[in-house]
């Protein structure tokens, strides 16, 4: 039994039983558009500016994708706030808000690797809070928030966009890997769409 245990290991250990892990990331990579291609390799074939390209989320799919036009060159998971469905509507409602949005400021981040800005509360989106507090959505006294951005997340937690465990308090969040690739591509004033 002894025996079987450590061959067992072996085996796996050395590739040839496929892991989970392993399987688990193919299934990952096949899932998203060109996900194990260096972004900036895909910019170079097709020979477009990055000025040309937007930001688009979507929160069903949990998917980041870098566009150009209608075209996805590359795609991404994420999560998002705890309360992934609902558009932001007030400061600490945990949702991830919707709309069209633009990088206001990008930075290291000691906690998540990179920051990502991008300018909500925004004119739309002091439309819906104001409409909110009207129709009594949300109370009177609420605030709208702000610090919304795109950002990976803690050393060693990749594990939590595999999972899609939704843990920030509404920004959109991607393994640390892919935040440093996307930091690298993203300039200020670059649109940032976010939808349901």
């Amino acid at each position: 039994m002894r025996y079987f245990m450590i061959l067992s290991f072996l085996l796996i250990c050395n590739g040839t039983i496929p892991c989970q892990n392993n399987n688990a990331q193919k299934k990952l990579e096949s899932h998203f558009t060109n996900y194990t291609i260096p972004l900036a390799k895909l910019m170079d074939s097709l020979k477009v500016n990055k000025r040309q390209a937007k930001i688009h989320v979507s929160k069903l799919k949990y998917v980041l994708s870098i566009d150009i036009g209608s075209k996805t060159i590359k795609s991404y998971p994420i999560v998002l706030g705890s309360d992934p469905f609902n558009d932001k509507l007030r400061e600490g409602d945990r949702c991830t808000p919707e709309g069209k949005f633009r990088i206001k400021a990008m930075y290291p981040h000691k906690s998540w690797s990179k920051f990502i800005w991008f300018d909500y509360p925004n004119a739309d989106s002091y439309k819906k809070h104001n409409q909110a507090k009207r129709n009594k959505t949300i109370p009177e006294h609420c605030t709208i928030g702000g610090d919304v951005g795109i950002h990976g997340v803690p050393t060693g937690a990749d594990y939590a966009i595999d999972a899609r465990q939704n843990w920030t308090w509404g920004c959109v969040s991607l393994k640390n890997k892919d935040i440093d690739e996307i930091y690298q591509f993203a300039y200020i004033g670059m649109e940032v769409e976010i939808e349901k």
